[in-house]
């Protein structure tokens, strides 16, 4: 479901793929509030999701968001990476997949052996213990993100949209996962598509879509996209 939002006389902060650092998080959380010091607190911090995997500390980036550690109004949406966790929980056969491409950090962050996982053994008891280690309020931040976000002249998701399809006509699916057909479209949407999912060395600015992740995991540089009425500016680590 997608939420609609006026941005009229507020600024937008919006922060890429953060995928278990919380170091980079915890700093970006502080440029933030000096940023709202300069320029007041009439504000909202929008986080595109991927907060899981890959990097070392997935459970200290969810014990930071689900505080609100903003200065203002905090609205978190969902990415694939969620996506993934909440399949295996659900279905443990899915970490077959899910341990390729990051699982086993967020398991390791949570507690739990990864070992039998590595041999592709154990993934029902590596989700029992799973559930069994996440606090109450992790499971509930996940329940409740959302999936895009509708902010006047832009549009906020993880992924990326389906060309030719309305806003509000996008399915899960193309909101989480897509790359191609949405990277390569050089289509005017109606708005421009705030996004990640898609690692670059650098922010990418197109008409038609903003491009903020900058591989946190590996490069050390969390981006945030500062949307406000005199125009747009970054926010970055390292």
């Amino acid at each position: 479901m997608t939420e609609k939002i006026d941005i009229g006389a507020a600024r937008l902060y919006v922060i890429g793929d953060i995928h278990g650092r919380s170091d980079l998080l915890d700093r970006m959380i502080g440029e933030i509030r000096r940023d709202v010091e300069r320029h007041g607190d009439d504000c909202l911090t929008v986080t595109l999701g991927d907060y899981v995997d890959r990097g070392p500390d997935s459970r200290g980036v969810l014990d930071l968001l689900v505080k609100n550690p903003f200065p203002a109004r905090y609205i978190a949406l969902k990415g694939n990476h969620e996506d993934l966790l909440e399949m295996f929980l659900r279905d443990p056969a899915r970490g077959t997949h899910w341990r390729r491409v990051g699982g086993l950090e967020t398991l390791q962050s949570y507690g739990v052996r990864v070992a039998p996982l590595m041999l592709a053994k154990s993934y029902r008891q590596a989700a029992e213990q799973l559930r069994a280690a996440m606090p109450p309020e992790h499971l509930q931040f996940l329940a409740s993100l959302k999936l895009s976000l509708d902010a006047g002249e832009y549009f906020l998701c993880h992924a990326g949209i389906r060309p030719g399809v309305a806003f509000e006509r996008q399915s899960k699916e193309d909101l989480l996962w897509i790359r191609d057909e949405f990277l390569g479209s050089a289509m005017d949407f109606g708005k421009v598509v705030v996004h990640g999912h898609t690692p670059a060395e650098a922010p990418e600015i197109l008409p038609n879509r903003i491009n903020i992740d900058t591989g946190a995991f590996a490069t050390g540089r969390l981006t945030c996209l500062v949307i406000e009425r005199g125009g747009r500016r970054f926010l970055q680590t390292g």
